[in-house]
């Protein structure tokens, strides 16, 4: 499949910007005492999610169980983009087939406060280091999540599916994690346009070779679809009957750690977005066979090129729960 011939105009990349500073590779994490038992532990709360699913709903994912569409995608990377961007599957300008995952947070119901998925497996991807790469990327609707580590996720979503009994009882005993969740889920409840008119986050930054960026993908449409909120699939499906989709996949590169600091998920980085490629969703109706594929796949941000590893606390706890999600899915790997 060849490249697209998209090329950033020199004066709207970063770097000729006026203020600009170029990349930093003084990144640095920080590791908990005992953070794998603790993740351990955090990732079996998920299970019991589960396992309370699998009893109504049978075998399904942990979280972001209700899927809205499954799609056949295209990311095509830039060409000339500067040194510090060509890493990984970015190093040349390419284009690689991918599937796109849907979803919805909640369990079963599409409602508010809600915080939505955008999960991308490129497939059959080349690094410099390797070739058939299967490289996922997971964003969310939200640029930052207001917490202090992966135990303040694992309250929030035990809180957020307890029955209102239990969930009063926790909130009494827990008023840091109420505070917490107050937060999140106002930024949840905020109005959600639809995906092909929304922006998405990674949240947590990855490593772009010996760089660390976060990721954006850029909404693809200005024009709303006030039924959108009626029906997500319908609006997207309905878009794609019309015409492609593409959006623009973007990278915020880690400066320093006042202005783009790696473990803090709160906190918006203050440093400018480039482009570095383009997914392209096909004109497509909704496929059976296709949904099935996706439905069994794992979009784990863990499976990915030795160049674009996962950053930070959170993104670890993430594997762990993963980990265990997969496992109890009961679909062959």
């Amino acid at each position: 499949m060849a490249a697209y011939d998209y090329v950033v105009a020199a004066d709207d990349r970063p770097e000729h910007r006026e203020g600009f500073h170029m990349p930093s590779t003084e990144w640095r994490e920080v590791f908990l005492p005992d953070e794998s038992t603790r993740h351990a532990d955090q990732a079996r709360v998920f299970t019991e999610l589960q396992r309370k699913r699998l009893k109504k709903q049978g075998h399904g994912r942990a979280l972001h169980r209700n899927g809205v569409a499954a799609l056949k995608a295209v990311l095509a990377v830039e060409g000339d983009l500067p040194e510090y961007a060509r890493q990984g599957i970015f190093a040349t300008p390419s284009a690689f087939e991918a599937h796109v995952r849907l979803s919805n947070g909640n369990f079963s119901l599409d409602r508010a406060p809600d915080i939505r998925g955008f999960a991308i497996k490129v497939l059959g991807a080349s690094t410099p280091s390797s070739t058939g790469v299967e490289q996922n990327f997971t964003l969310v609707s939200q640029e930052t999540l207001k917490v202090s580590g992966s135990a303040d996720v694992v309250g929030i979503v035990d809180l957020s599916t307890s029955a209102p009994g239990a969930a009063l009882r926790k909130v009494a005993t827990k008023p840091q994690l109420t505070r917490s969740a107050v937060v999140n889920f106002r930024d949840m409840a905020k109005p959600f346009s639809g995906f092909a008119t929304h922006d998405f986050f990674s949240i947590m930054p990855i490593t772009f070779g010996d760089y660390a960026a976060r990721l954006k993908l850029c909404a693809a449409s200005t024009a709303v679809n006030k039924e959108a909120r009626k029906d997500l699939a319908a609006d997207i499906f309905g878009r794609l009957a019309d015409d492609d989709l593409e959006f623009l996949f973007q990278a915020q590169f880690f400066e320093d750690e006042r202005r783009t600091p790696i473990e803090d998920s709160s906190v918006r980085w203050d440093t400018p977005w480039l482009t570095v490629a383009r997914l392209r969703l096909p004109r497509q109706a909704p496929d059976e066979a296709l949904a099935e594929t996706i439905e069994k796949s794992s979009f784990n941000p863990w499976i990915a090129a030795t160049e674009h590893r996962p950053l930070g606390e959170l993104m670890r706890a993430r594997q762990a729960a993963y980990a265990l999600s997969w496992h109890n899915r009961g679909v062959a790997p």
